[in-house]
């Protein structure tokens, strides 16, 4: 490969774990600095610090998805370890845990929204690939 393709590999190049980190924490994924979201769970329509356009994500029913598969595959086996092991009064039991549920789906839900947009953004798909 000559010095061109190389230097061409590397600017074109999105490393996807990087992207990832800098969604998760709701920050763009480009240069990390701006705000990714706007609200709770609106997008921006670009980055305030970079210019990077954001509005082009797909992000659907991906986050929600993913909040709902890591929520539930954490909390079931805790419900039944709970269960087994010290047998709480049933309502001390919803209790706890719908509170655990909410509380964690809604931390976990616009982090997910951040991260789905960040891969869509390094991986160069549904309009990214213009940038």
């Amino acid at each position: 490969m000559t010095d061109q393709t190389i230097n061409t590999m590397t600017e074109n190049d999105r490393p996807t774990k990087a992207a990832l980190i800098k969604g998760f924490r709701c920050r763009c994924p480009k240069c990390g600095e701006g705000k990714l979201l706007r609200g709770y769970l609106k997008v921006n329509d670009s980055c305030s610090n970079c210019g990077q356009e954001l509005f082009h994500h797909r992000a659907d029913d991906g986050p929600a998805y993913l909040t709902i598969l890591l929520v539930g595959h954490l909390l079931a086996p805790a419900l039944h370890l709970t269960y087994v092991q010290w047998r709480p009064e049933p309502l001390t039991m919803f209790l706890a845990f719908a509170i655990g549920c909410t509380a964690l789906s809604l931390f976990l839900l616009p982090r997910f929204k951040g991260a789905v947009v960040a891969y869509q953004w390094a991986r160069r798909m549904h309009g990214f690939e213009k940038a």
